[in-house]
């Protein structure tokens, strides 16, 4: 069995699109997983499955999020070990001191990091960006809600990337790895 982590895009933000994680974990039993467990209330869900496939795992949720709730979501699924090297390639944890205001973009495919290249070449001081092999990493030390650089992300990358703040990327490795001592 292997570990592996759901991070759906948009879910429980403001009024739309609300999905209670009972039925949430329910779902994704329902779809075969095991050991499901949800954290926070922003569509974070580690489970194991069998011979993980991230892409055709994450297209299947999208589906499923559609049958049950009646909405779409875009769903990122990696492994915890995708999740272990992202954390270890984190090339701000030097400077980023807030971990409410450091974060992490997730993406399904990596090729569609390419978009937010540009962004390299900004300057956005005090505000920091990089791209890793597996994800894209943000300092926005004023705050996320009004910043430039996390706006530029988003039109950029569209609805390939899904961020969470450093706080919940720890929670979900925390989880992922207790999951990993159960087997």
């Amino acid at each position: 069995m292997s570990t592996c982590i759901a991070l759906i895009r948009g879910i429980n933000v403001g009024r739309a699109k609300r999905v209670a994680m009972a039925d949430l974990r329910r779902m994704l039993e329902d779809m075969g997983h095991s050991n499901v467990r949800t954290l926070l209330n922003s569509g974070n869900a580690v489970f194991q499955t069998e011979r993980p496939k991230v892409r055709s795992a994450a297209s299947a949720i999208e589906d499923q999020i559609v049958r049950r709730f009646g909405f779409q979501a875009a769903v990122v699924v990696i492994t915890s070990g995708d999740l272990a090297e992202i954390i270890d390639g984190d090339p701000l944890g030097d400077v980023a001191t807030d971990h409410a205001r450091h974060l992490v973009a997730f993406v399904s495919d990596p090729a569609s990091l390419s978009a937010a290249k540009p962004l390299l070449l900004s300057p956005w001081a005090p505000e920091r960006f990089a791209l890793g092999s597996k994800a894209a990493y943000l300092w926005c030390p004023n705050g996320v809600i009004g910043s430039s650089l996390a706006q530029a992300f988003a039109r950029l990358t569209a609805d390939s990337a899904t961020m969470r703040n450093w706080s919940t990327v720890l929670k979900v490795q925390a989880a992922a790895g207790s999951r990993e001592a159960d087997i």
